[in-house]
């Protein structure tokens, strides 16, 4: 690489002169073309708009007057084109005329170039605007890349959750879960184990992104790992849902505890045929037990957030699922979320729009878009999962 190439910023780039002199164009060719670039022409805006809508070049060299289009429209057509917004153009002005060169850098125009052309000052300003464009083109290409790999980890985190719901006689069970970003630490989750029964979870894991997201994923694994060996054992099996918690609490906190990560969660497991519910609230908000009636109990905490100590004991407490009920649950990106104003929407008014009779998938439809509803306008506040299980209502 020769002393001019190197000042000029690195490899050749591909520059257009506009410009309707033609003294003025192959000064500026002959010299941009000795530092190592390729170089085409254009007599007018015009030409050069067509040009550029044709093929890439790294930099624009614009003469301001000149017929058809001058340098003005050109720059006004090219910094109203998102495609175009980040090229640089290096106006071409008269060493006296500063007014122009004010208006042009105002339009977006990245630097200007006085006439005569001294070789120094070109390679100078050409060199910095391409250094310019070479550090944007690399922003965005690690923009793509990050991009690219938060897809691929929203993608993994939609396959932790549940492609289908089981859905027992008589029973209705449904879940939505929207990330306040990219992905979240969220979850649900709903299986059958071999006798029937129901094991079904929610799970708030502590902070948002990408951090909350791993964790997410290791209380899931955790959790469905341990439940099918430890409650697939009859009528024994709900008296181990509290120490199937406390397992997944113990290795988190003595495994993980430097992270300081934690999550609330709500642990069922019911049987469908009688109705009967046992259950582990970890520190959870309290789903609330409906009828057509309104809420008839909340299913409060029996122990501690998951996660935070080793050694935590988590109690296993019963309630029942009577006909014509539906369990709601819920996490706080739906309580917490926040309206325009900063208002919060609520448990109270959560709660008084479940209507068990409508099922459970309208329910969990319409809690989300009353959520969507009051926080329009506002970013999420924090992510939203919701989770209905609804029982048919007796014959009459």
């Amino acid at each position: 690489m020769n002393a001019e190439l190197a000042l000029a910023g690195g490899d050749g780039a591909r520059i257009l002169v506009v410009d309707d002199n033609e003294m003025n164009r192959d000064m500026l060719a002959r010299r941009l073309l000795r530092q190592g670039h390729e170089v085409e022409t254009a007599i007018h805006g015009r030409e050069a708009l067509s040009m550029l809508q044709a093929s890439a070049f790294d930099l624009v060299l614009l003469d301001i007057m000149m017929p058809e289009m001058n340098g003005y429209e050109l720059l006004e057509h090219l910094r109203g084109d998102p495609a175009f917004q980040h090229l640089p153009v290096i106006l071409i002005s008269a060493l006296d005329d500063a007014d122009s060169v004010v208006k042009g850098i105002e339009m977006g125009a990245d630097d200007h170039l006085p006439k005569p052309f001294n070789p120094h000052i070109l390679r100078a300003r050409v060199g910095a605007s391409l250094a310019r464009k070479r550090l944007h083109d690399r922003e965005q290409m690690h923009a793509r890349m990050l991009e690219r790999e938060i897809d691929i980890a929203r993608e993994i985190q939609a396959g932790f959750l549940p492609a289908q719901l089981p859905q027992p006689d008589g029973w209705e069970i449904a879940a939505c879960f929207e990330p306040a970003r990219q992905v979240g630490g969220d979850f649900y989750d709903a299986f059958e184990l071999g006798d029937g029964r129901i094991v079904f979870a929610i799970a708030d894991v502590c902070d948002k992104g990408v951090g909350a997201a791993l964790f997410m994923a290791l209380f899931r694994s955790l959790l469905r790992a341990l439940a099918e060996r430890m409650l697939d054992a009859g009528e024994g099996g709900a008296a181990r849902l509290g120490a199937l918690v406390a397992s997944v609490n113990d290795y988190i906190a003595r495994t993980h505890g430097d992270a300081n990560m934690f999550a609330t969660m709500f642990v069922g497991l019911l049987d469908p045929r009688s109705g009967a519910l046992a259950y582990v609230n970890g520190g959870h908000e309290a789903p609330a037990l409906a009828d057509a009636g309104g809420v008839r109990a909340r299913l409060a905490p029996t122990g501690p957030a998951v996660g935070m100590l080793p050694g935590m004991e988590f109690t296993v407490a019963h309630a029942a699922i009577d006909a014509g009920q539906m369990l709601l649950l819920f996490t706080d990106g739906a309580t917490d979320a926040r309206n325009s104003g900063g208002a919060c929407l609520g448990e109270e008014a959560l709660l008084v729009m479940a209507n068990p009779t409508q099922g459970a998938s309208t329910a969990v439809a319409a809690l989300r878009d009353a959520v969507h509803a009051h926080a329009a306008g506002t970013d999420p506040f924090d992510d939203l999962t919701l989770m209905a299980i609804a029982r048919a209502a007796a014959p009459a």
